[in-house]
């Protein structure tokens, strides 16, 4: 593990963090810049002094915060003043009551989509960035960088250019193109190379032990611990806008499991501040299935997930060794859920399903994550009778590829009324 240089304890204001622990061996360690355990080279997470008292005046704290996941600021690990930095205040997205969709999927109970498009960069990444960026400024790094299938290095390149830091984001070379432009206009440095997620993601884990990286904070490896967190505001939201209640069921994208774990982590943290009733909640999981070794461990009834190579037209979900699988697989079981995949098809259509019952254009994350909720209710998995609240994690114009051969004009006509009537449109 590479030595970084970071400023002590006695500089840090992360909030009511107050140390790193090991999700495998319980171990800690004080906050900084590593994300595995030395004792058992488990997982590290934040380990929190969350807020006591009267869970109504803290809801009431909470709801006259900023439009912003900083309403939140006293559950994460940002300082106090976070809103008056210069940060881009993602989150806060809509909750679309989605009851065209639900009566096409003949759901009863409660339809909800949590449409994560309206972030500033139009992805759920913006969130899990933004409290990376404060752990970079506490730990004084002056590079922000990624590996990334996408969506990631857009989040970086923007959160660092309103920050002003230096930005360096490394991606696959075969992205889709609008996620490769959106990238590189934040004036950074977008370094493609030619390999899958997993490749770059090696490759980002060798630049950290290298003197090169001396001053790199690498949002989703030395600075993971931090940058998870923010997945965390999504089940923050989802319950204040449900009128803080839980929601019956969640569908979730994974790619790397992180999203998912830390939804159920902040839903946990959620009960025990008496935010919400402690109620049953089942989370499922939701992958393409030309990459879905999650799901197959599932359906399998393994606790190893083995490795794959992805071929999908989800490339946003296209990582084959995701890091928290085998704690997705631990969740979706201790809460009743499932994993399940979808093809590229049904992720098309699933994608032009919700753009047409909810006007809702969705990445091909969020054709994933619909998929997969018509193929559980479906199959008698998900019940239709309880509230259920779908992802969609990015926004469609992202993946134009995906949808681009099958939609397009109705009819080509000349511009008279005569033509109109021939084309069948009148």
């Amino acid at each position: 593990m590479a030595v970084q240089t970071v400023a002590t304890d006695t500089d840090l204001s992360l909030g009511p963090a107050v140390a790193l622990s090991c999700r495998e061996c319980g171990e800690r360690f004080p906050l900084g810049p590593i994300f595995a355990c030395e004792a058992c080279f488990g997982p590290l997470e934040i380990a929190y002094d969350l807020p006591g008292g009267d869970p109504e005046e803290l809801r009431k704290r909470i709801e006259a915060g900023p439009d912003s996941i900083w309403r939140y600021a006293p559950l994460l690990p940002v300082p106090a003043d976070v809103a008056d930095k210069p940060n881009l205040n993602p989150g806060f997205t809509r909750l679309v009551k989605a009851d065209n969709l639900a009566r096409e999927l003949g759901v009863t109970g409660g339809l909800y989509v949590k449409d994560d498009s309206g972030n500033p960069t139009h992805s759920f990444k913006d969130r899990v960035v933004a409290i990376a960026v404060e752990a970079a400024r506490a730990f004084g790094f002056t590079t922000l960088s990624c590996s990334s299938t996408g969506n990631l290095a857009g989040a970086v390149g923007a959160a660092a250019a309103r920050a002003g830091l230096r930005s360096c984001v490394f991606i696959p070379h075969d992205l889709e193109q609008g996620k490769v432009v959106m990238a590189a206009v934040y004036g950074g440095d977008l370094v493609g190379i030619e390999g899958t997620y997993d490749d770059v993601n090696r490759f980002c884990s060798e630049l950290i032990g290298d003197p090169i990286g001396e001053g790199w904070g690498f949002v989703n490896v030395n600075l993971r611990p931090y940058y998870a967190e923010g997945s965390k505001t999504l089940a923050y939201e989802i319950c204040e806008q449900l009128g803080w209640r839980l929601p019956d069921q969640l569908v979730v994208p994974i790619a790397s499991g992180s999203q998912l774990t830390k939804i159920d982590k902040g839903l946990r943290e959620l009960i025990a501040l008496g935010l919400v009733e402690d109620r049953p909640y089942k989370i499922f999981g939701a992958q393409a299935e030309g990459c879905s070794p999650v799901a197959r461990a599932f359906k399998d009834g393994h606790d190893v997930v083995r490795p794959v190579k992805p071929d999908t037209i989800a490339k946003s979900l296209a990582i084959g060794n995701p890091a928290d699988g085998p704690y997705v697989l631990d969740i979706a079981r201790r809460t009743g859920g499932a994993v399940e995949d979808v093809n590229d098809g049904q992720i098309v259509d699933a994608i032009k399903l919700l753009a047409r019952t909810e006007g809702v254009f969705a990445e091909t994350a969020g054709g994933v994550t619909v998929g997969v909720t018509r193929k559980l209710i479906e199959a008698g998995v998900l019940d239709p009778s309880l509230t259920t609240v779908v992802l969609n994690t990015g926004d469609g114009l992202k993946t134009l590829d995906a949808v681009a051969p099958t939609t397009g004009p109705s009819a080509i006509i000349r511009p008279n009324l005569d033509s109109f009537r021939k084309a069948g449109l009148a």
